[in-house]
């Protein structure tokens, strides 16, 4: 039974169904009223006119058969537009079902007759059938097309709202990165142990202590001020990463290796921005424990066909739990989770896991190669 309703939510949209089915209902109306005006005004075609059968036999009748029918259009569109056919395509199958909702009208009118027994087998006309399915020929193209338009329009109005509502989220989410990471960094610990390091610093090596300064204020305002976009190129990315890293190098001093190896190829791809900050840090901060007071971590970006992968690496700590659990413990990885999500659907993949060979955590990303 559930596995049924998911079929049909995905399948079947009441919402565009119910609005197909009132615009149908407006042009029976609008049908009616034509009839009845005739009526009254004298037509004399219109004197043995029977309403009951006007209204059961034709209307009702031709109004579940259109609308089933544009049911199922309203179905293979939603196909149609997932799969990205063509347009020469889309518009030539949408002109063959114009023609095809009218015969079938026609024949399954033709057969609920000869099923009440209105027409004989041996009475009923062919040609005369195909006479009165083009006789109202232009009228169909035209209601088809009409309907037609109103699936796509809904479908539109449906992905703009959804893209909208995806880059609110995504802003949020990018906001919400940027305040977590400055906060992070302006923990007192941070700033005591950085400006501590620059004092020291002053005395051994001023340059040093000049370039420290100058990467902690260049860090913080690539967080803050520089860039709005969800995507930047890695080697923006890259670069914002640069100056936490150097700050956190004259922090731990000799107990710290970091390694890159990047494929100079990648450098003008986008990837999604302020993502190898967060990695990093957690990389860090989990990996030194009692028996782990040295780390060595190599960050690792490269391609495999289409897919492009980031993959830091550290000797440290094990992680005791798994991926989901990690997620649900750190709101730097769900975040990191989260805007994965948005901007890629399910076409990524995430986690951070022990190495095969125990000697340490990975964490990996794959995600689709954007120029």
């Amino acid at each position: 039974m559930k596995k049924n309703y998911i079929i049909k939510k995905k399948y079947i949209d009441l919402k565009l169904v119910l609005l197909l089915a009132g615009f149908y209902a407006l042009f029976d109306l609008v049908l009616i009223a034509k009839t009845a005006y005739m009526q009254v005004f004298g037509m004399d075609s219109m004197k043995s006119f029977s309403w009951s059968r006007f209204l059961l036999d034709n209307l009702l009748f031709d109004y579940i058969i259109v609308v089933s029918f544009m049911t199922l259009i309203a179905i293979s569109t939603k196909r149609f537009l997932r799969k990205n056919y063509s347009w020469t395509k889309i518009i030539s199958t949408h002109i063959l079902f114009s023609l095809l909702i009218g015969i079938v009208i026609r024949l399954v009118v033709d057969l609920y007759y000869i099923m009440l027994g209105r027409v004989s087998f041996a009475e009923y006309d062919f040609e005369s059938s195909i006479f009165r399915f083009m006789y109202v020929i232009d009228l169909n193209f035209l209601i088809y097309f009409a309907m037609v338009f109103i699936i796509y329009t809904y479908y539109y109005v449906k992905e703009v709202k959804k893209a909208e509502k995806k880059q609110g989220k995504l802003e949020a989410q990018l906001v919400s990165t940027r305040m977590k990471m400055l906060s992070s960094q302006l923990q007192p610990h941070f700033l005591f142990n950085t400006l501590n390091s620059i004092s020291v610093l002053t005395d051994i090596d001023a340059s040093k202590a000049k370039d420290t300064i100058a990467d902690l204020s260049d860090f913080l305002r690539e967080i803050l001020y520089d860039n709005d976009s969800n995507r930047i190129p890695l080697e923006r990315e890259l670069r914002i990463l640069e100056f936490y890293l150097n700050i956190i190098k004259v922090r731990f001093s000799d107990h710290l290796k970091i390694t890159t190896e990047i494929d100079d190829s990648l450098l003008h791809k986008m990837v999604p921005a302020l993502l190898l900050q967060p990695i990093l840090e957690n990389s860090i901060k989990h990996g030194y424990d009692f028996n782990h007071t040295d780390l060595e971590i190599l960050v690792k970006i490269y391609a495999e066909g289409k897919t492009l992968i980031i993959k830091v690496e550290n000797n440290g700590a094990p992680v005791e739990v798994g991926h989901k659990l990690l997620l649900k413990r750190g709101m730097g990885l769900a975040n990191i989770n989260d805007r994965l999500e948005n901007l890629y659907g399910n076409n990524y993949f995430f986690e951070v896991r022990n190495k095969i060979d125990g000697s340490g955590v990975e964490t990996l990303i794959e995600i689709p190669i954007e120029n």
